[in-house]
Formats: structure tokens, C-alpha cells, sequence
């Protein structure tokens, strides 16, 4: 993943919170229960977190809150300054992203939620292969993002996107890079890992893989 789309999250980060609480009909659905997948992602995560993604803060706040130490990672100056404004003023956010990272001293479970669909399925496989280096047997990762089931869910998706004139949504869905579940049961597999998948909502899933 390089810098191409740190300019969209920039513009993004103003807007990110109306996203996320359904305000723009083209995205509701993808954003359906958000505080229950953040909530899913905090109580699968344990001890010191590396959070990928910190966006606004949104799920910083709650691994926080329910006594976690946080790492985070996020390479948008905007959202890094908007989450800065919503969190304590003593918790630091580092410049970064999946594959480029200060790494931290210890590390139990690693953190995303809608970010990981950034990198292709190659960087995705060189992402997981680097976090089961950092993780000790039984740490975890836990992702939330959009994923299909198969390629007929996601053509079956893009094509209702289509036709109900969610032409945003549409052309999202095909030009950012939204893997299979069974290419990230591949990756996970073949880098040390267990792994399930949770549906959370018809776009997202929960991805929890544990280091073997």
C-alpha cells in the first residue's frame, strides 16, 4: 500500500462519522450495526493492540475504554488530527500504514476495521506474512471489512449497487481491491494462522485468525 490513497482519506475525515452513522443512503447498508462490529472487534482483541487504520477513533476509543494499550497506526494527516480531538491527550497516533510501521515492543492482537480492502491480495499476503513474524503463538488478528463470499456474491453486489443507482457505491466496490473469503483463508493458512469469519452485516465481515 503507497500514498495513493491518503488523499481520499483526507478529504474523507470530515465526513467519516455522518458515514458511519448511515447518514449517506448509498452506504448505510455498509455501515448497518457499526457500533456492534466495532464493539465484536474489541471483545476478540486482548492485551497490547496494534491498530491499523485509526481513522477518526471511533474503535480507539472503545479498546480504550475497555483497558486495552493501544498502538496506532494511520497515514491521513486529517483523520490523525480529528481523532487527536476525540481521544485522551496523553494517547499518541504514528504515521503509517499496513505494510510501512514503527513496530512496537510486544504485540498481542492486531486491529483493523474498513481499511484492509486498501491493499491487493498480494500486499495483503505480504501484510499477514509480517504480522506472524510480530505475533507470538496465540496472538490474534482481528479485521473487519467488507469481504464476499465468493465472486458471485460480490458481481451480485456490484450489480445491485448498480441498479438500485448507488453508482458511488459501484464504482467503489470495483476499483478499491475487495478480497474472498477463501483467498484470506489461503493467506491466513499459509502464514501460521486459524482463522473464522464472522457476517456482521450483508458487506462485513469479521476476520479472526490466531497464531498456531
Amino acid at each position: 500500500m503507497g500514498t495513493e490513497f491518503n488523499g481520499l482519506f483526507d478529504e474523507w475525515a470530515h465526513t467519516y462519522d455522518s458515514f458511519v452513522q448511515g447518514e449517506d443512503i448509498q452506504y448505510k447498508e455498509v455501515f448497518a450495526h457499526y457500533e456492534n462490529i466495532l464493539e465484536d472487534v474489541v471483545n476478540k482483541s486482548f492485551g497490547n493492540v496494534l491498530e491499523f487504520g485509526v481513522g477518526t477513533g471511533n474503535l480507539t476509543n472503545k479498546l480504550l475504554l475497555a483497558g486495552r494499550t493501544v498502538y496506532g497506526i494511520e497515514p491521513s494527516r486529517e483523520m490523525r488530527m480529528i481523532a487527536k480531538e476525540k481521544l485522551p491527550k496523553e494517547f499518541s497516533i504514528t504515521e503509517g500504514d499496513f505494510l510501512s510501521f514503527e513496530v512496537p515492543n510486544s504485540i498481542d492482537t492486531i486491529v483493523s476495521t474498513y481499511a484492509f480492502h486498501h491493499l491487493t491480495d498480494d500486499e495483503k499476503n505480504v501484510a499477514i506474512a509480517k504480522y506472524s513474524q510480530l505475533l507470538n503463538k496465540g496472538g490474534k488478528i482481528v479485521f473487519a471489512d467488507t469481504i464476499f463470499a465468493d465472486q458471485d456474491a460480490y458481481d451480485k453486489t456490484v450489480e445491485t449497487a448498480k441498479q438500485r443507482g448507488f453508482h458511488q457505491l459501484a464504482n467503489d466496490l470495483q476499483t478499491e481491491y475487495y478480497t474472498r473469503i477463501p483467498v484470506m483463508q489461503t493467506i491466513f493458512e499459509n502464514n501460521g494462522f486459524h482463522v473464522t469469519f464472522t457476517r456482521l452485516n450483508h458487506f462485513v465481515w469479521v476476520m479472526e485468525a490466531t497464531k498456531q
